[in-house]
């Protein structure tokens, strides 16, 4: 049986052998790099089963490497998982919005680490449903899931991967009164290491791109949040 592959990016040797050392003695097959330009090549050319990318590299930072990693179709279903010395809250939900499939933060511990990747490793393999257009509607926001589009009246607006998944789950249940933990299980899934604080910053990023709109985004105090009722 094939072994599966994992790309590591770091451009600290220590670091790079410590991951090495850790999936080898799991099973995996290991490359490593050092740069954002050898990311990119080498996820093109092996086209690994997993990614772990430092967001702090020299050259083409992490960051704009896991944004090319999935604009490009050849690389976009590869997971993910960024390694970054940075914990603060805006920056991983920075990170999760460009595609990142799991974050950890340095120092780490290589257990950790072998943990999320096989998670993310499980996910990847969950078979695609076929493709079908679907539309969602309501006080004059349209949704089509499978375009990835959003407007608002006849004007098209842009938001992240959370937020979209955040107004889809609204939009699919209008009305409802949903808490902060409820809406991150919905989005990121059960467990999912991210605080309230954050579910915060991403209602009030979804209610400003929706202008006038974003006032059916409705707080109820206590509780958390809900879509306005039909």
């Amino acid at each position: 049986m094939n072994r599966q592959m994992i790309l590591v990016v770091d451009d600290e040797s220590d670091i790079q052998e410590l991951i090495r050392y850790n999936l080898k003695k799991e099973g995996f097959a290991v490359h490593t790099v050092g740069t954002g330009e050898e990311a990119l090549k080498s996820a093109a050319d092996l086209h690994p089963d997993a990614i772990i990318l430092d967001l702090m590299l020299p050259g083409i930072e992490g960051t704009r490497v896991c944004t090319r990693l999935k604009e490009d179709p050849a690389t976009r279903d590869i997971p993910v998982i960024m390694l970054t010395a940075r914990a603060e809250e805006t920056d991983i939900v920075a990170g999760l919005d460009i595609g990142a499939d799991d974050y950890v933060t340095k120092p780490f511990s290589p257990k950790v680490l072998i943990a999320r990747l096989r998670a993310a490793l499980r996910k990847s393999r969950v078979p695609e449903q076929p493709v079908q257009t679907e539309k969602l509607s309501a006080h004059g926001i349209r949704m089509d899931l499978s375009r990835y589009e959003v407007y608002v009246e006849d004007r098209q607006i842009s938001l992240s991967a959370t937020e979209f998944a955040i107004l889809e789950f609204f939009m699919y249940n209008p009305g409802w009164v949903f808490s902060r933990n409820k809406i991150i299980d919905a989005v990121r899934g059960k467990d999912y290491p991210v605080t309230e604080r954050a579910v915060d910053v991403q209602i009030l990023g979804l209610r400003k791109k929706l202008g006038t709109h974003g006032k059916l985004i409705e707080t109820v105090r206590g509780v958390g949040y809900r879509l306005k009722a039909i």
